[in-house]
């Protein structure tokens, strides 16, 4: 039986608590992800925090371009209530936590994976283009050292790797930590790969699921180079199904509790092949 795909929880399990909070991240690992995935952007005074987009009011209460704010101003904005806004209306909820409100720091989610008392993989993504440009992958080493983890030792691997859109980053992170996998991600292949290459020291392909369902030869073109599948974002319970026929190695998932579900399944029958008998020419002129 060919190995089922590993699930990574997207944002943590950020179908259930607000994306890039501790407590996504907790769940996550409480309900058996093999991986968390998460962005990280630079703050105006030089952290690097767990947060998807440029700004900052879809996931705050706050208002402004991230890399312009301290992590001091962060820190002050409520992360988390924008994921329930009826909760203090609701006699029966319960108020929300630290790891709900605050912004996550990522030398946070580091040590909580550290911690987790079992091997739990972090795939990164840098987000660029930003105003800070290499200073962010620099910045990222520097906190992966702080774990032993930007440079693994021979014959060991990190538990961590690097993702990005951009070539120009995972180039750097080669340069900076070169024993460190990344992954290219990509929502249309270049001309130059569709063969299933990819740029010198890539270790992993991330295509989307949109690309994936359209051309799911890709995944045994990048498999034929070598190169593992991890496939963003899915939900569905029948693309995660046909993620797993098509033998990808990683799903990248909102829902990583429905995802371990149907991996664990029975795999489903081949499709029987229907052989016509040929057709007879009509001998009319």
């Amino acid at each position: 039986m060919a190995k089922l795909p590993r699930v990574v929880a997207h944002r943590g399990a950020s179908a259930e608590d607000p994306e890039h909070t501790l407590a996504a991240y907790r769940r996550a690992i409480e309900v058996g992800a093999h991986g968390l995935e998460c962005d990280v952007r630079l703050t105006a005074d030089g952290h690097l925090v767990c947060v998807h987009d440029r700004r900052i009011e879809r996931t705050s209460n706050g208002r402004g371009v991230l890399s312009t704010l301290s992590l001091e101003e962060l820190e002050s904005y409520d992360w988390g209530s924008w994921k329930n806004p009826w909760a203090d209306l609701d006699d029966e909820a319960e108020l929300p936590g630290i790891d709900v409100r605050t912004v996550l720091r990522l030398d946070t989610l580091l040590a909580t994976v550290r911690d987790a008392g079992r091997p739990v993989e972090l795939a990164i993504e840098t987000k660029h283009p930003t105003r800070y440009a290499g200073l962010v992958e620099r910045r990222l080493i520097e906190a992966l050292d702080r774990y032993g983890w930007a440079h693994p030792k021979v014959g060991t691997e990190s538990p961590a790797r690097v993702m990005s859109f951009s070539w120009l980053s995972l180039r750097r992170m080669r340069v900076l930590a070169p024993g460190l996998r990344t992954v290219l991600l990509i929502d249309r292949v270049p001309l130059r790969f569709r063969d299933g290459s990819l740029p010198t020291g890539v270790s992993f392909a991330g295509p989307s699921l949109e690309l994936v369902a359209a051309h799911p030869e890709y995944v045994d073109r990048a498999h034929k180079h070598g190169h593992q599948v991890h496939v963003w974002t899915v939900n569905a319970e029948e693309d995660l199904r046909r993620c797993r026929d098509l033998g990808v190695d990683a799903v990248i998932t909102d829902r990583p509790d429905v995802a371990l579900k149907v991996m664990a399944e029975p795999p489903r029958p081949p499709v029987p092949t229907v052989t016509y008998p040929p057709r007879r020419q009509d001998r009319n002129p």
